[in-house]
């Protein structure tokens, strides 16, 4: 994984976190660095970024809240798309916090298998992308979460996040295409 892929992911991360109070330049350096992505993907991204440099701060704020906490569009959480609130949810966070302890990485505040903690340990380093783990945390975790995820919305969503998470998950699908699998 080259250091472009790692901020690729770092990117996405920080852009599904909650919105902070004072998030323009941040949002601007997370935008930047992800210009490497697919062109469709990078259109995606535009309609977020768009929302995101015209809204004021609260407004963010409300949209995040509305889309993923509140009575939300969806949740961000990858273990819920793919086992609901049975125990394999929570074998499966198990399993991330062993990976994160291994890696030493912390979910610190948030569940493990939100999609920005995901995000950030995958783009930790090389070896959180590349290895067997990583690869199947991708393809079989946070890539039919977000199809579900998108699937909420409906094709013709207003909600700017939906841009985020198809862009997301159009450069999750590039990134298991042209990388190998170091396995």
């Amino acid at each position: 994984m080259s250091a472009s892929t790692a901020l690729l992911f770092d990117a996405f991360a920080t852009l599904m976190e909650y919105p902070p109070s004072v998030s323009a330049e941040q949002t601007q350096k997370c935008l930047e660095a992800l210009q490497p992505i697919p062109a469709e993907a990078a259109s995606q991204l535009a309609k977020f970024a768009n929302f995101y440099r015209q809204a004021a701060p609260q407004k963010m704020q409300e949209v995040y809240t509305t889309t993923f906490d509140m009575q939300p569009v969806c949740y961000p959480y990858v273990g819920f798309h793919l086992y609901g609130e049975s125990y394999k949810r929570g074998a499966f966070m198990a399993q991330l916090n062993e990976a994160y302890r291994a890696g030493n990485y912390s979910a610190e505040q948030e569940l493990p298998d939100h999609l920005s903690v995901i995000l950030h340990f995958l783009g930790k380093n090389e070896e959180n992308h590349q290895s067997e783990f990583g690869q199947a945390l991708i393809s079989s975790g946070a890539i039919p979460a977000l199809e579900k995820m998108l699937a909420t919305f409906g094709p013709n969503s207003e909600n700017p996040y939906f841009g985020l998470l198809s862009a997301l998950h159009l450069f999750l699908v590039h990134s298991t295409e042209r990388e190998p699998s170091h396995a």
